[in-house]
């Protein structure tokens, strides 16, 4: 599903150049469960932005379900991150002021539906993460877990066949981290492609592949021993 060749990712600052990324070569599979780890500055966030189409290599090549990404256009690539792939972040990102539904109902603000098929897959994807009881609920009337729920919802209002998760346990206790962790191995279970980018290995250990970043590198990518 994922295929990179070669994939540099430079900063400039002045007449100072940071590189980031360093000729990363990376394959996923459709519906794999991969968690990318690494130290702080490793490149984990950079990797992921690439992936989710939020940000463009400096150089390589970068192929999602066979279409070469680096040869489209910025609306080319919106289409592509809005129809394909769905977003969730440690910072949950809602509107404050949207309720549950309003928020999940966003990413489909330029879908060719009608407001009816909107609103029907909204409640699908709040309903699928155990919300259906707090539709009408603003974010701060909800816990944290039920704020990442929220944001699953959004992510899946789409159907995208990508989930990128970037720390989604980070801001969570222990026991909604356990929850939240436990839908993902559900999505994952239905045929949704899973990518997380993780500190925690106890989260990492859930995935079937394991991706280990360091200076801008990929040290080691292995098959999960322990699952």
């Amino acid at each position: 599903m994922v295929r990179m060749e070669a994939i540099t990712k430079t900063y400039c600052l002045g007449e100072v150049s940071i590189p980031v990324l360093k000729q990363v070569d990376l394959s996923i599979a459709q519906g794999d469960y991969v968690a990318i780890m690494g130290a702080s500055g490793s490149g984990k966030s950079t990797l992921m932005n690439i992936v989710g189409c939020l940000d463009r290599p400096t150089t390589g090549e970068y192929f999602l379900e066979g279409k070469n990404l680096t040869t489209l256009n910025e609306d080319e690539l919106a289409y592509i991150r809005n129809q394909h792939i769905g977003f969730v972040f440690q910072q949950f990102h809602l509107l404050s002021r949207a309720t549950a539904l309003e928020n999940v109902m966003l990413p489909m603000v330029y879908a060719n539906l009608s407001q009816q098929e909107q609103h029907q897959r909204a409640i699908q994807a709040l309903t699928s993460v155990g919300l259906s009881e707090h539709l009408a609920k603003r974010p701060n009337q909800l816990s944290g877990g039920q704020q990442q729920r929220v944001a699953f919802a959004r992510a899946l209002v789409n159907q995208p066949a990508m989930i990128l998760a970037d720390e989604p346990t980070g801001a969570l206790d222990t026991k909604t981290s356990q929850d939240v962790m436990h839908l993902l191995q559900e999505l994952n279970e239905q045929g949704i492609t899973i990518v997380i980018v993780t500190h925690d290995r106890d989260v990492a250990a859930q995935a079937k592949w394991i991706i280990h970043l360091q200076d801008g590198s990929v040290v080691n990518q292995a098959c999960n021993s322990r699952l």
